[in-house]
């Protein structure tokens, strides 16, 4: 009798471990679509405490949403312009620059050479390969290329999301009716989603605008694309501010030498470190909820599903999934594992 009892249970596990991997490779099949759409989202709920902030103000709903709508307009188009460009110009740029940096490596087999190792250009090419590292920079461009591109797609969205955030909570509560402790529930963890996409976002832009500054003061090319590239990655926990920092610090040597290349890294490592570290803590208020393994095990997992750009939605991603398998008993303990270290709970949610 014990086995029959176990057997449905094993069976549940079976069919929720087969429609993951249906899910997966129908993502990863459909992330042309879907990175677009996301990144549609996310921005719709960066833009929408702006959009309770004027309504908090006695702004009409209307002229509220015409006022965020604009907004959006405005930061879409004016990223297109400055940076698409810049994107196209540094894509067509970079078999030089592999050129420069191959003979950078073999100025350092020569260098090794004269202190007595015997290394040759072609085993050093064998650890650093620069080929490798420009091709990583020109897949990531290509993919924030291919997303400014979708620029339309992704204002569309967003005023279609804007226009239905007024009544979403209205619907909401009505669709859950039986349900109000599962809705109060997704009602609180969403306003933790929100608080920590807007804190991100002002950092990273503090981040982004930083590095443009450093790297104009320092003359190295294309300083606005390396700003765009550090705000985008700074959503990457742990590894972001590095993936960021690898084009621009190469570009620095190839242009200028190993001392601009140093002050470059010098620059990323000082705002990275200064706002992870001192800044943003202070507005975060608290963690993420989820364990360090899990936010290293995600960035992976996004990244292959949905490309370097999902790295960078990997975290709000995982806070979404983590969020909707606690609002029920039977998903719960799967968001528990998920989670942090367990911590004093902050209160209960109303009945």
């Amino acid at each position: 009798m014990a086995d029959v009892k176990k057997s449905p249970n094993a069976l549940k596990v079976m069919l929720i471990l087969a429609s993951f991997v249906i899910i997966t490779a129908g993502m990863k099949a459909a992330s042309d679509i879907l990175v677009p759409f996301l990144f549609s989202i996310f921005l719709s709920i960066i833009t929408s405490s702006l959009l309770y902030w004027l309504n908090k103000k006695k702004i009409p709903m209307l002229v509220s949403l015409l006022i965020v709508i604009l907004f959006v307009l405005g930061a879409v188009f004016l990223l297109v312009l400055l940076f698409k460009s810049s994107i196209n110009d540094f894509t067509q740029s970079l078999p030089l620059y592999q050129e420069k940096l191959g003979s950078l490596i073999g100025l350092l087999a020569k260098i090794i050479g004269s202190y007595g190792i015997n290394f040759s250009e072609k085993q050093i090419m064998e650890y650093i390969d620069p080929g490798a590292a420009m091709r990583f920079v020109s897949l990531i461009l290509t993919n924030l290329k291919s997303l400014l591109s979708n620029a339309f797609f992704i204002i569309l969205t967003v005023i279609f999301i804007m226009f239905e955030a007024a009544s979403m909570p209205a619907k909401m509560n009505s669709a859950l009716d039986g349900s109000r402790f599962t809705f109060a529930h997704i009602e609180v963890l969403m306003k933790d989603i929100n608080h920590y996409m807007v804190i991100k976002t002002f950092m990273s832009l503090a981040t982004g605008l930083l590095v443009t500054l450093w790297l104009s003061i320092l003359k190295v090319d294309y300083p606005f694309l390396w700003g765009l590239l550090a705000f985008i990655f700074n959503f990457v926990p742990n590894i972001g501010s590095i993936i960021a920092a690898i084009p621009a610090i190469l570009l620095a040597l190839v242009q200028a030498g190993y001392g601009t290349a140093a002050l470059t890294a010098g620059g990323y490592i000082v705002f990275n470190v200064g706002i992870s570290n001192f800044i943003e803590p202070r507005f975060m208020g608290s963690e993420l909820g989820i364990s360090t393994l899990v936010v290293f095990l995600s960035l992976i997992f996004w990244g292959w599903v949905l490309g370097p750009l999902g790295m960078v939605l990997a975290i709000p991603l995982t806070m979404t999934m983590k969020i909707a398998l606690s609002c029920s008993e039977e998903t719960a303990w799967i968001s528990i594992l998920l989670g942090a270290a367990p911590r004093k709970k902050r209160g209960k949610v109303k009945d």
